[in-house]
């Protein structure tokens, strides 16, 4: 896993996980299957070039994991929940506390090189009409 996510390509890291996939299927199956299932999303970093420091951040789980952890002490001693609108503004006032701990993003000068990257890749997209398409419902 830790030789896909340096891998220098995105079919590289592919080949190396379909067959990290391929081993699970024996001994853990329901980790290929997750590994698979995952897979596009895994590689999305790599396919956008993102450079190693800026990529290390985006890997990690660690800040949604603190955001969440704030947000469940934040409403620790909520006893009743009326419904669910109060459950997200609850949500959403934990989410602004957490917003106050959070420190700057490692591989932060990298940002704009992500986002011209971003663009790209909605731009070419684009062409395809695979975005913004309207959707009519009966």
């Amino acid at each position: 896993m830790r030789q896909a996510c340096h891998a220098e390509s995105a079919l590289k890291a592919e080949g190396l996980l379909t067959e990290l996939a391929a081993e699970l299927d024996k001994t853990h199956p329901g980790a290929a299957a997750s590994l698979r299932e995952g897979m596009a999303e895994t590689l999305t970093i790599l396919r956008l070039g993102v450079p190693p420091t800026l990529a290390r951040t985006l890997r990690s789980t660690n800040t949604i994991e603190s955001m969440i952890g704030i947000c469940r002490d934040h409403s620790r001693n909520v006893k009743k929940w009326r419904d669910g609108t109060m459950a997200l503004r609850w949500c959403a006032a934990g989410m602004l506390e957490a917003d106050h701990q959070f420190r700057r993003v490692n591989g932060r000068l990298h940002l704009p090189k992500l986002r011209a990257a971003l663009d790209e890749h909605f731009n070419r997209d684009a062409g395809t009409g695979c975005r913004d398409a309207t959707v009519n419902a009966a």
